[in-house]
């Protein structure tokens, strides 16, 4: 699968507007437990429960919201496999290993200004 070209209107590209569909995609993706999951398949294909177990803290319903949602937006591809009991397997499309990418830029951001915010925290809160 290639990268497509975008046909819609500029408007709909535009994340600032309230009404576009990149503001939706943008809502979509940027939650805690989205972020989570991509990072977490990034290193390859996962079962439910594999990914349950990597992302620490998330419900089993939350859990498949989201994937749910990130199939739906084409960043994760669902693949079941006819057995009994039926075998669910999860892995990142194109568009999710680009997403992965920033994500794996917030992280490297995250551990390199950790010990600032965590300064600037203390700071703040005394």
């Amino acid at each position: 699968m290639g990268t497509q070209q975008f046909t819609g209107s500029p408007e709909d590209a535009d994340v600032t507007r309230a009404d576009s569909l990149a503001r939706e995609i943008f809502s979509d993706i940027a939650n805690k437990w989205a972020l989570l999951i991509i990072e977490c398949l990034g290193d390859g294909t996962l079962r439910f429960s594999e990914l349950r177990d990597g992302v620490e803290g998330i419900s089993h319903k939350m859990l498949t919201q989201n994937l749910r949602m990130l199939e739906r937006n084409g960043l994760v591809e669902r693949t079941v496999y006819p057995t009994v009991p039926p075998r669910v397997e999860y892995t990142l499309t194109e568009p999710g290993q680009g997403l992965r990418a920033t994500i794996d830029g917030m992280c490297a951001w995250t551990h390199r200004y950790l010990g600032d915010i965590e300064a600037s925290r203390q700071s703040f809160d005394a």
